[in-house]
């Protein structure tokens, strides 16, 4: 048994300060989702854009989750799109394909 302990491979140790970047960091991602969502809701953002050229701070925000914050998308609807596009509610924005951002944006603006 004392051998099993050694051949897992250990994550390595961050520092104080590390942590404390990365807490930094992923705090600015949520905020700045947070933002895009009440602008999206707010009608100052479009859907279509952010989907057609998404900043770097939302590719981890589920698609599910942007099309939610558009003024008349509720569940039903925005599963309903999402579903005919051949795309998992749990995608995010930076995992969808040309063709899928394609097919979405289409289905947004009909």
């Amino acid at each position: 048994m004392v051998g099993a302990v050694g051949t897992a491979a250990a994550v390595p140790e961050r520092s104080h300060e590390q942590r404390v970047r990365a807490l930094r960091s992923a705090n600015e991602i949520r905020s700045s989702g947070a933002q895009l969502q009440r602008d999206l809701k707010a009608g100052k953002a479009a859907v279509e854009n952010l989907l057609l050229h998404p900043p770097d701070d939302v590719m981890s925000a589920k698609a599910f989750d942007m099309i939610l914050a558009v003024p008349k998308y509720g569940r039903v609807k925005a599963n309903k799109i999402l579903t005919q596009c051949r795309i998992s509610p749990s995608k995010t924005i930076g995992g969808l394909s040309e063709r899928q951002r394609g097919e979405l944006v289409s289905q947004l603006r009909r």
